[in-house]
């Protein structure tokens, strides 16, 4: 998700949070619009200081990516593949053949 639709999107569970809010708690219309824009400012807020932090580890974490390590590991994973794919070929051309010689068998009775 981009910051900017998380940024709207916990804006807009704020303000539905507030008018529940306000609706449960304030007595006039003014407490319930009191209410519903601080709610909804906090949210707006907290969803930015959210998005920051994000970022920041987000970056943080992208200099220290050990990228040889993992090629050679990727590398290992692929030989491991083809040395299992060699073997499922070969127990294919097996069972192909047996199934040959059976049919063959059943031909002759």
């Amino acid at each position: 998700m981009l910051g900017e639709n998380f940024v709207y999107f916990f804006t807009v569970q704020g303000f539905f949070m507030g008018i529940i809010f306000g609706v449960l708690k304030s007595l006039d219309a003014e407490g319930l619009l009191t209410y519903t824009f601080f709610i909804t400012i906090f949210f707006y807020l907290f969803s930015h200081i959210i998005i920051s932090l994000y970022y920041k580890t987000l970056t943080g974490k992208s200099q220290f990516f050990p990228r040889d390590l993992h090629e050679k590991e990727l590398d290992l994973i692929v030989q491991e593949i083809n040395k299992r794919e060699k073997l499922i070929d070969s127990a294919c051309k097996i069972t192909d053949a047996a199934i040959k010689i059976n049919s063959q068998n059943v031909a002759k009775t």
